[in-house]
C-alpha cells in the first residue's frame, strides 16, 4: 500500500506545525491502592497508549531503573510512579494481558528496563515505528510520527527532568501523559485513513 504520509520531514516543517498536548484527565498513581483502582479502570479498554520515563543519567556507567509507566486512554492518562510504590502485581499483570493492545513508540528498551526491575512477560505490545515503516515512513520516533501522521508537533522540553522528584510538576505530568496518549492519537488517525 502506498503511503500518503511524507517519508521525510524537516525540523523547519515541524517548527511551523501547531503544538499538540494531552488535554484529558491526568492521574498520578503513587500507591498500590490507587494502582489497583487505576488498573481496574484501564481494563475496560481494548487499546492503551504506553510509555515510560526514567531519571536521566549524565555519567558513563550510571543506570537508573524506570521511574514511571504511563498508560493512557483517549481521555485519561495514568502515571504510575514505580519509584514511589515499587512494582505492583496488578500493573504488571495488565502489561502481561494479551487481550489488551498496548501501543508505544521505540518500546524495546522500555520493556527491557522494566524486565530488569521485575520479571514479566509483556504481551500484545505494538511499536508504531514498525507499523509506519510498512507504510513507507522513514523517520521514526514520537516527535517525527506526530508530525508526519498528525501534522502537529509535541514538546520534548521535560524529557531530561528528574522523574524521581518528590512531586512531578504540572509540565512533567502533561509531558508524560502526552507521550502515552499520542500513540493512541496516531493509531486512531491510521485507522481513520484505513491503514490499520
Amino acid at each position: 500500500m502506498n503511503s500518503r504520509f511524507a517519508e521525510h520531514i524537516t525540523k523547519e516543517d515541524m517548527r511551523a506545525m501547531p503544538l499538540l498536548a494531552f488535554e484529558g484527565n491526568i492521574h498520578v498513581i503513587d500507591s498500590e491502592k490507587d494502582c489497583s483502582k487505576a488498573v481496574k479502570a484501564l481494563r475496560k479498554f481494548d487499546v492503551l497508549g504506553f510509555d515510560t520515563e526514567k531519571k536521566p543519567t549524565f555519567n558513563k556507567g550510571e543506570y537508573n531503573h524506570t521511574a514511571m509507566v504511563q498508560l493512557s486512554t483517549l481521555e485519561d492518562a495514568y502515571l504510575f510512579r514505580l519509584n514511589e510504590m515499587g512494582y505492583p502485581t496488578t500493573l504488571f499483570d495488565l502489561m502481561s494481558d494479551h487481550a489488551i493492545l498496548k501501543l508505544g513508540i521505540s518500546i524495546d528498551d522500555d520493556l527491557k528496563d522494566l524486565n530488569k526491575a521485575r520479571k514479566f512477560k509483556p504481551q500484545n505490545f505494538t511499536d508504531l515505528n514498525d507499523v509506519v515503516r510498512e507504510l513507507g515512513v522513514k523517520h521514526m520516533g514520537v516527535k517525527k510520527l506526530a508530525a508526519v501522521i498528525l501534522g502537529a508537533r509535541i514538546s520534548k522540553n521535560q524529557q531530561v527532568t528528574n522523574w524521581e522528584a518528590d512531586k512531578l510538576t504540572p509540565a512533567q505530568q502533561k509531558y508524560a501523559a502526552t507521550d502515552a496518549w499520542i500513540c493512541l492519537a496516531i493509531h486512531e488517525e491510521l485507522i481513520r485513513k484505513g491503514y490499520v
